[in-house]
């Protein structure tokens, strides 16, 4: 669980971080930041998947 709770709060400083340095409106880097959030966490719960089931 503490593996998820620091990749929520990675996701959400790395995304912040890219918000603000993006072009564009506030709206636009708000929705930037909120689709890189969002993409962080499905891709990384994805990836965590596909691992559970590859026999090491």
């Amino acid at each position: 669980m503490i593996h998820f709770l620091f990749l929520v709060g990675f996701a959400f400083f790395v995304s912040v971080a890219f918000g603000v340095f993006a072009s564009g409106s506030e709206r636009e880097k708000a929705i930037y930041g909120a689709k890189v959030f969002a993409q962080f966490i499905i891709i990384s719960l994805v990836l965590a998947w596909i691992f559970y089931f590859i026999p090491w």
